[in-house]
């Protein structure tokens, strides 16, 4: 895309309040972007070359959808917590070690990617946001999930391919998670607490890839609880 063609696509969004300017090899916001802070609600920069995203994206107030993926961020601004109407955020496949506190600020979350990042700790930045419905942190280097986890209110967790080897028995108090992932981590059947099968609301717990083998869950107490919720759900899918 030249700079007749972004020009014409940033003329668009003025009227659409969308724009998508992906594979630019960008690293900087192209000028004339500011002018649609007014009404911009979505912003895709997806497969540019963004080391740092600037502090001018706090003025982009408006925006629902924000769009990273496949960067080479390594951090993210404390002025990103102004994006308090951001209901879909997707930072995929960047270079990720941490977080910003001030993310917690964004209360309208629905939709978090943060997979194939380098992600040590588990975000707790994400407990308490009463929207989230998916946060995927699949693909980074996370081996532990704290007590605090309890607090969140994803209904799907997807930490697939990380390192972890200890589970929190407060996970059974996440008051709305169904779905957990963990398919190709470090656990050993011991870190599956009874509780996360008897007392939780998860319905679907994938485990495959870790150091047991799936069928010896049928021996940890609660099994047939989580047994009961899982085919429950099944019903109501056909």
């Amino acid at each position: 895309m030249g700079n007749s063609g972004l020009k014409q696509h940033l003329e668009t969004s003025k009227k659409t309040g969308v724009l998508k300017i992906s594979q630019q090899k960008l690293n900087e916001f192209p000028p004339g972007l500011l002018q649609l802070e007014g009404n911009l609600r979505t912003l895709d920069i997806s497969d540019n070359k963004f080391i740092a995203l600037p502090n001018e994206i706090s003025r982009f107030i408006h925006l629902k959808q924000l769009n990273l993926n496949k960067n080479k961020l390594t951090k993210l601004p404390d002025c990103i917590g102004a994006l308090t109407k951001l209901e879909l955020f997707n930072a995929s496949h960047n270079n990720l070690t941490s977080l910003p506190r001030t993310i917690s600020n964004l209360i309208h979350l629905k939709q978090v990617y943060l997979s194939n990042n380098r992600l040590k700790e588990f975000p707790l930045v994400f407990c308490g946001l009463k929207h989230l419905d998916v946060l995927d942190l699949s693909k980074n280097e996370i081996n532990t999930i704290p007590s605090e986890v309890s607090g969140l209110y994803a209904t799907e967790l997807n930490l697939n391919q990380n390192q972890i080897s200890e589970i929190t028995y407060h996970m059974s108090a996440c008051p709305r998670l169904k779905t957990l992932r963990l398919e190709e981590n470090c656990l050993q059947l011991a870190a599956i607490h009874p509780s996360i099968l008897s007392d939780s609301k998860i319905a679907n717990l994938a485990v495959d890839g870790n150091l047991f083998e799936v069928k010896e869950l049928n021996d940890v107490e609660g099994y047939d609880s989580y047994m009961e919720r899982f085919t429950a759900v099944k019903k109501k899918m056909f």
